[in-house]
Order: C-alpha cells, then sequence, then structure tokens
C-alpha cells in the first residue's frame, strides 16, 4: 500500500463501517453516491471501497460507467461480494427449524430445513440447527462472520433469555443465546482455522424480521416503521425508528399479539380472550374457513396457499379471510393511534391477507384510527421470502458494519 493511499485510508478508515453500510443496503451502487454520501472526497471514497474490496466485501467495477442518457464523469459500480463471507442465520419455529447463509446485502446463500417437532428441551433443537448450519458452511466453503438465532419468544436483555415461549414447550427463561453460543463452539463454527468460535446472537423472530425489511424489503426509507405478522402460530410485531429497532428497556417491547380485538374471542395462551395472536393467525383462517389442516406442510404454509389458491373460488374461504382481516385491521388501528408510523409492513399469513384484500385492510384501519383516517397510512406485504433469517444474519453482520476491519481482523 502506498505512502498516499495509505494516508487516505486513515483519513477515511472511520467511514469504513458507514461506507459498507451503505453498499449492504443499496444506497451506493456507485462511487460518486458513496462519495457524496460520506461527505468525503472522491480520493478517500476511492481508498475505502479498495479497503472493503481487500477484505472481500465488496466488488469494485474496474471499468467505469455512465448511465445512459446522463452526462458526466463515469463512476466506479460497487456491489456486495457474491463470493464473500457469509453470516449463519438460524431460525426456530413451532414445526422445526431452519439454517441459512446469508451474505451482506441480505442476499441467502444457502438455506435447510429440518425437523417437524421441536423438542422441550432448547438445547437439543439449537443443536440440531446449528449442525445442519455447519454442514451448509462446510459445503460451501464461505467463512463465517457470526451466527443470529431467531426464535418466537420476547427475548429479554442482557441475559438472552426467551421469557415466553408460548407456542413451543420451553420453559420460560430458557437460556437460548448461551445454548446458541455453545453450540456454535461445539460445532466448531470459527471466523478462521484455529480461531475462536463465532459470536452468536439471539433474538425474537419478529423484531429481526423488522430489521430485515428496513434494510432490505418492504421498509426501506421509512422513518417509523411498524411490522406485524404471523408466525407458524400466532402473531409478533415489531417497530424500526430511523434505523433501529425499538426493543424496549430489556427487549421486551411491542408484544402486539396480545392486544384484544374480539373480547368474547377465542381463548389465548395468555390468560385472555380475544387477542391477536388466535384471532389473525393460521390456525384460526383454518377453523374460520371450517377446514383442517394436513401433517404434510407447516401451518403457515398451508395457511398461504388456502388463501392463494381457494380465496377467489370458496365462499368460505373469503369469509374466513374476511373475518382475520377485521380482526387483523382492528388491531393495526390501535397501533396506528399509539405509534404512529409512516408504514406498516406485514409479514407471513398476514402478508397473503393484504395481498388479497388490502382495499379491505386499508379501510378497517382509515375507519378505526385516527392517523389512519388523516395520514393513509402505506400498509405494505413483507418483500422478503425469509425475513426473520435475514434478520437474523443482520445481528450478525452488525459487528462488521460497525468496524470492517476490527471485526474481520484486518
Amino acid at each position: 500500500m502506498t505512502q498516499t493511499r495509505t494516508t487516505r485510508l486513515e483519513r477515511g478508515r472511520s467511514a469504513l463501517g458507514p461506507a459498507l453500510e451503505l453498499v449492504h443496503t443499496g444506497q451506493a451502487p456507485t462511487r460518486a453516491v458513496l462519495t457524496a454520501e460520506l461527505g468525503v472526497t472522491r480520493a478517500t471514497a476511492g481508498a475505502v471501497a479498495s479497503e472493503l474490496e481487500t477484505l472481500g466485501l465488496i466488488t469494485v467495477d474496474p471499468h467505469p460507467t455512465a448511465p445512459v442518457g446522463t452526462q458526466g464523469r463515469p463512476s466506479h459500480r460497487l456491489a456486495v461480494n457474491p463470493r464473500g463471507p457469509v453470516a449463519l442465520a438460524a431460525q426456530i419455529h413451532a414445526d422445526g427449524y431452519r439454517a441459512a447463509l446469508v451474505g451482506l446485502g441480505g442476499h441467502l446463500v444457502a438455506t435447510a430445513p429440518g425437523c417437524g417437532t421441536v423438542d422441550a428441551d432448547p438445547a437439543q433443537v439449537i443443536s440440531e440447527v446449528v449442525r445442519t448450519g455447519a454442514q451448509l458452511l462446510s459445503d460451501t466453503g464461505r467463512r463465517c462472520v457470526g451466527a443470529g438465532l431467531a426464535v418466537p419468544s420476547a427475548v429479554a436483555e442482557p441475559e438472552g433469555t426467551a421469557l415466553n415461549p408460548l407456542h413451543l414447550a420451553w420453559q420460560a427463561g430458557a437460556p437460548v443465546r448461551d445454548t446458541f453460543s455453545a453450540s456454535l463452539a461445539e460445532a466448531g463454527i470459527t471466523h478462521a482455522a484455529g480461531g475462536p468460535p463465532v459470536t452468536g446472537f439471539a433474538a425474537n423472530d419478529l423484531n429481526v424480521a423488522a430489521l430485515a425489511e428496513y434494510r432490505h424489503g418492504a421498509g426501506r426509507g421509512a422513518g417509523h416503521l411498524l411490522v406485524v405478522g404471523t408466525g407458524h402460530h400466532g402473531v409478533g410485531g415489531a417497530l424500526v425508528l430511523d434505523g433501529r429497532l425499538h426493543t424496549g428497556s430489556s427487549g421486551l417491547a411491542l408484544e402486539v399479539g396480545h392486544l384484544t380485538v374480539d373480547p368474547g374471542g377465542r381463548p389465548c395462551h395468555c390468560g385472555s380472550r380475544g387477542c391477536l395472536d388466535v384471532e389473525t393467525d393460521p390456525a384460526a383462517l383454518f377453523a374460520a374457513a371450517g377446514r383442517t389442516p394436513s401433517d404434510r406442510d407447516s401451518l403457515l404454509a398451508q395457511a398461504g396457499e388456502l388463501i392463494r389458491t381457494e380465496y377467489a373460488t370458496d365462499a368460505r374461504v373469503r369469509a374466513a379471510a374476511g373475518r382475520l382481516v377485521d380482526r387483523l385491521g382492528l388491531g393495526l388501528a390501535g397501533l396506528v393511534n399509539i405509534l404512529n408510523p409512516d408504514r406498516i409492513v406485514l409479514a407471513g399469513l398476514h402478508r397473503a391477507l393484504v395481498e388479497a384484500d388490502g382495499e379491505r385492510l386499508r379501510g378497517v384501519v382509515a375507519d378505526r384510527s385516527l392517523w389512519g383516517r388523516s395520514g393513509s397510512v402505506p400498509v405494505l406485504p413483507s418483500a422478503l421470502e425469509h425475513s426473520s433469517l435475514v434478520g437474523a444474519a443482520e445481528l450478525a453482520w452488525q459487528p462488521v458494519l460497525d468496524d470492517p476491519i476490527g471485526a474481520l481482523g484486518g
């Protein structure tokens, strides 16, 4: 490295993390845009981009081009390195688990599902999903920067314990983060050969899904993003404020599944009745439609398929979906009144509902809320197929985004 380039890089080292995040989230497709967004000189931006390329994180097109029909100096295109390092992501839900490798930009490199039932001992399934992830790493030969776990429970901070795994047979307070970290060490998943085990993170599945949608999906550009969605059982929610998850004082905020939307409704696992958790999840759809799900696929997948294939042709399915839409709209209206979001993104089965009858849903939100009526809050389907996995990977990528050289040992 020349002295001039060294000086430029030292001047711009503090910009490495922000630069990587801009490329990671698609906000800096060219070096010219990167220069403008960082507020640095072209030479400093060039040195920063070159260092990120040396670290194997991004690619810099050596042949600068200008968009068709534009004037001015051509600029080098920037992109995440498709062969770069990955984060190991894991999601556990009532019907099993899924492991994945996720690169920068939220790109899924490989995925693998597993098991049809989740053991009452969290260590059992966590160990299984980690071993599955370790096999993916072995098969692809990728370097791992860290690992994230998404679980269907609020995760208390700083303890890393699952406080309310209502849809799993786990005891409240299961030490999911410590168990995950121990499984990573046991599986020998390290940053480099002979190095220490990668760091493991754990969080609520809807929280990390919201982070993924904000950075890579339908939530891009929102200032106050509300995400509500169904898992395989139950309903969760999350709020992203100016790019940061709002998790409350100890990680337990936005338990929206236990908003009452029908006081005389179905009994809820929490002890109440008529909560969003039991009025708008996949089981509620099958019950309202008078259908019995099979054992061949996950309840969430079957519910989505039912709406996609029979909503237009079966009156009972259409009526059942309408019932869920009305209950969901009531819950969203209450959240709009309290939180005043500028965008709502719906995931899981709720994504299928807004795609099937978004006009009806938006009408309920507008009619039953103050800010929905006056501000026309956009209600959108999620854009990511595996948002909780992508979000779990974001937890692992964050230290690299904060300090690329420090995190990767450069």
